[in-house]
């Protein structure tokens, strides 16, 4: 009875330091378009044509790879403890806990995905551009723009 004891601290203790291994989430971070045939320091001139909202993917909140890998895991190390009936509660509980823990890591480091808006500008020489923006500030249909260096500025 007290290997069992020993087996289930040592599984509770393992999932516990491997929840503390997650990392923090990359930002997502905006990078400007521009146009392809543009020379470098070149401003242009134009009109907000059109705002449209660009829903992002939203990834499922279900159990992933994190889970799976954490349960193999923690099953490995909980069959290496104990023996006879023992061995497969620490197998079970070492399952359970990895697959706990893996789920945790995983949804800490997943990236959330955020709305954007496509913004399309008629320039003041007759062609369109369209540019993907964070958010739109102060930006409307009709309003004036510049675009220098590929980036878009209202004036």
């Amino acid at each position: 009875m007290k290997t069992n004891l020993t087996a289930v601290a040592i599984v509770v203790t393992a999932t516990a330091f491997l929840a503390g291994c997650g990392s923090a989430p990359e930002q997502r971070v905006s990078v400007p378009t521009y146009p392809a045939t543009s020379p470098a320091n070149t401003s242009y001139y134009g009109v907000v044509e059109s705002i449209q909202l660009v829903a992002a993917e939203r990834a499922s909140g279900g159990p992933g790879v994190g889970a799976i890998v954490g349960g193999v895991v923690g099953g490995i190390l909980g069959n290496q403890v104990g023996g006879g009936t023992g061995k497969g509660v620490a197998t079970v509980a070492g399952v359970v806990g990895g697959a706990v823990v893996g789920n945790q890591i995983d949804q800490r480091n997943r990236v959330p995905s955020a709305d954007s808006y496509q913004v399309s500008v008629r320039l003041s020489n007759g062609n369109y551009q369209t540019f993907q923006r964070d958010n739109i500030a102060d930006l409307r249909p009709g309003s004036r723009v510049r675009i220098d260096n590929g980036l878009l500025y209202s004036y």
